[in-house]
């Protein structure tokens, strides 16, 4: 409760002074200042206050002196006391009787008593509970930051801080998840709704709230289930970690001690996220490593096959290799970030999250690692699943990057090999072969599946024959020069011609032209390359040279 009225009257200099009305609520009135003053009340006395007066300026006008003590009751001040002998020789009956019926303390204090002494005494009395709330407070920190340097778990601290300022506590993540809770629901916690997100819903006044303390500004009020509730964010290096709610009764006051001991927990909360973020981050660096040299290893050695286990692997189930490349979708300059919050710091970090996270959605390992731009992805396979699972997993790993990193863009490929525990560096091998094929035939951001690469690894075979080169430079150079001097898209009209297989109707409306225009445009090919589009010779001809040039592999 802290300083109360009751503890003013017992001091030595207002031993002659008399409690004239509120006798029975002298324990229960908070006392936080005293202040003298006459005349207007206006908004000079604050709550909680014990006022002084000598009654000045209403000796002739007792109606001045009622509308006086009536502006007091009206601050919010704890209790009033009024020098008598001068200006006011008796309290009014009247003034006896609106205090009492405004259930207020009114103290009659003799005129030789010195207002500098009562000042005196009262603010003494006032700095040394605000010591004893200090000291107490210092202990509770000690306590929490013992707890945290102990590794006591975040149940222990909640605890803790319930212990203390006796109202419910939970703390939530980044994402609004319940981590713990002390006389909270969990399932009630995790409905928190602030009240400047719901119109509709009236916030009750902040009764007894420390204003001036420095969490004050920071409190989000809301509800819970419709009940009044406020939360705290918990930061580490200027990044939200999570939340910090506490639900006070209707009408209970919020103490400057009590304010002290939630600033101390966030502080011992943000001190245990920082920690299991290092713990975690130390964690994924050991896997990163060790997935990397698995890919680089021929075969697995006995170390490598322990250590798996230590990790949380099994290399003994089959799995799909993926293998991702990240690229932005437009230029960025990230000279400037502050290492602590940039993007590309923790790329890495979400990344390995969001693939852990997708692996427990369906219920499948995984193993990954970075590399230059490369994240390189082992998930648990089954035959018949293999490319509906890689799908679900990438989607549901790029759905959340995305809304984190929009500017993002992941080009994939995959392989996939049975062999078990020798197959690591092969499989890798195979899905950055079809990342390869997939960027160049069709551009960043899609997937491509090493089976389905076979005709494109069949022509990188023989791409490098000298002969093959002059053919399909004397047959695809003609049709690039026309469509850097004249701003066509020739080769794409022939791979949407060739993809109807010469339906002129279809290959116009899949390329939003007029009929004669796509005529026109096939004439042109025809024309430059010499060749019949009618003919299966030519046709085969400058299938092969365009999809040549597009594997990049012949200039």
């Amino acid at each position: 409760m802290g300083l109360t009225a009751n503890d003013i009257i017992q001091l030595p200099v207002l031993e002659t002074s008399a409690v004239k009305t509120g006798k029975g609520l002298l324990d229960g009135k908070q006392v936080e200042w005293v202040s003298v003053i006459e005349g207007p009340v206006e908004n000079f006395v604050r709550k909680n206050e014990f006022v002084l007066s000598t009654g000045m300026g209403c000796e002739e006008h007792p109606e001045k002196l009622e509308q006086f003590v009536l502006d007091i009751i009206k601050s919010g001040a704890s209790l009033l006391g009024i020098a008598t002998g001068r200006y006011v020789f008796n309290i009014p009956d009247r003034i006896i009787s609106l205090a009492a019926q405004h259930q207020f303390i009114i103290v009659e204090m003799p005129w030789e008593v010195r207002f500098g002494d009562v000042l005196q005494s009262v603010l003494q009395e006032i700095n040394k509970e605000k010591q004893e709330q200090r000291n107490q407070a210092e202990e509770v920190r000690k306590q929490l930051i013992s707890s945290v340097l102990h590794d006591k778990g975040l149940t222990d601290i909640t605890d803790v801080v319930y212990q203390h300022i006796q109202m419910p506590v939970a703390v939530q993540n980044e994402a609004g998840d319940i981590r713990c809770h002390s006389c909270f629901e969990e399932a009630e916690a995790a409905l928190f709704e602030s009240s400047a997100s719901n119109q509709n819903s009236h916030f009750p006044a902040s009764i007894g709230i420390v204003d001036d303390h420095p969490l004050y500004h920071h409190m989000e009020p809301g509800f819970l289930q419709k009940r009044p509730c406020y939360r705290l964010p918990i930061q580490n290096n200027h990044k939200i970690q999570g939340y910090l709610l506490f639900q006070p009764e209707i009408g209970q006051p919020l103490t400057w001690f009590m304010m002290n001991v939630l600033e101390h927990a966030l502080t011992a909360f943000a001190l245990h996220f920082a920690k299991e973020n290092a713990v975690e981050m130390a964690e994924i660096r050991l896997k990163d490593t060790y997935v990397l040299d698995l890919v680089k290893s021929n075969q697995p050695t006995g170390t490598q096959t322990a250590k798996a286990g230590l990790l949380g692997y099994d290399l003994s189930l089959p799995y799909t290799c993926l293998v991702g490349k990240i690229s932005y979708k437009n230029q960025v300059d990230f000279r400037n970030d502050n290492p602590a919050n940039s993007s590309l710091q923790s790329l890495n970090f979400n990344l390995q999250k969001e693939i852990t996270n997708a692996g427990a959605v369906l219920n499948r390992r995984t193993m990954a690692t970075f590399e230059d731009g490369e994240v390189i992805i082992f998930l648990e396979d089954s035959e018949k699943l293999y490319y509906k699972a890689a799908n679900q997993f990438l989607d549901i790993v790029e759905r959340r990057l995305y809304a984190f990193l929009p500017i993002l863009e992941i080009s994939w490929g995959a392989g996939k090999h049975e062999g078990g525990i020798d197959c690591f560096k092969e499989s890798y091998q195979e899905a950055k072969t079809a990342l390869e094929i997939g960027r160049k035939q069709h551009g960043a951001g899609g997937r491509t599946f090493f089976e389905d690469t076979r005709i494109n690894r069949l022509l990188m075979n023989f791409a490098s024959d000298e002969a093959i080169v002059q053919i399909v430079s004397q047959t695809v150079s003609p049709l690039i020069a026309y469509d850097k001097k004249r701003k066509t898209d020739l080769i794409r009209t022939f791979l949407a011609y060739n993809q109807h297989k010469g339906n002129v109707s279809q290959t116009a409306r899949s390329l939003n032209l007029h009929r004669q225009s796509l005529l026109h445009r096939l004439r042109t090919i025809e024309s430059l390359t010499q060749l019949s589009l009618v003919d299966p010779d030519d046709l085969f001809l400058l299938e092969l040279s365009v999809r040549l040039w597009m594997m990049q592999k012949i200039e």
